[in-house]
C-alpha cells in the first residue's frame, strides 16, 4: 500500500442522470420531454389509435425551454421517453458586468458568476432597467441537462 493521498473531483450532482425514463402514454401537456436531445415543455399531445399491426402512437409538440424553438416527435405510447430533470432556483442579482455576465447571490451566501444575461428582450430590458434604478431584483434560473438560463424576474423592492 502507498502512503499517497487520493484526491477525487467532487461533483455537485453525484453522478445523477440528466434525464429519467417515462412511458410515452403517461406524458401530459405542460410536462417535460427530451426531443432531439433538447429539453422541451410539452404544449400539445395527441394519441392515435392502434393500427392493424401495432402500437398506439403519441405525437408530442414541445417548445425548447432554453431557445423557444418548436420541436415535434412521434413515439409509440408503450415505449419509454426521456424526461429531463428541470429545476428552478431563485438568486438575488448583485451585479451586471460589461461583458453580459451577471453576478448572483446564492442561498448559502456564495456568488454565482457563470450566467449570461438572457437574450430575450422582454426579460433583458426589465433586468437592466431595474438594476440601473437600484432595485432589489431576484432572478429565477432554470437548469436542465447541464444548461442554465435566467427565465423570470421578481422585484422585491428598493434597496
Amino acid at each position: 500500500m502507498s502512503d499517497e493521498e487520493h484526491h477525487f473531483e467532487s461533483k455537485a450532482d453525484a453522478g445523477a442522470s440528466k434525464t429519467y425514463p417515462q412511458q410515452a402514454g403517461t406524458i401530459r401537456k405542460n410536462g417535460y420531454i427530451v426531443i432531439k436531445g433538447r429539453p422541451c415543455k410539452v404544449v400539445e399531445v395527441s394519441t392515435s389509435k392502434t393500427g392493424k399491426h401495432g402500437h398506439a402512437k403519441c405525437h408530442f409538440v414541445g417548445i425548447d425551454i432554453f431557445n423557444a424553438k418548436k420541436l415535434e416527435d412521434i413515439v409509440p405510447s408503450s415505449h419509454n421517453c426521456d424526461v429531463p430533470h428541470v429545476t428552478r432556483t431563485d438568486y438575488q442579482l448583485i451585479d451586471i458586468s460589461e461583458d453580459g455576465f451577471v453576478s448572483l447571490l446564492t442561498e448559502n451566501g456564495n456568488t454565482k458568476d457563470d450566467l449570461r444575461l438572457p437574450t430575450d428582450e422582454s426579460l433583458l430590458a426589465p433586468i437592466k432597467d431595474g438594476f440601473a434604478e437600484g432595485k432589489d431584483l431576484v432572478v429565477s434560473v432554470m437548469c436542465s441537462m447541464g444548461e442554465e438560463q435566467i427565465c423570470a424576474l421578481k422585484d422585491i423592492g428598493p434597496k
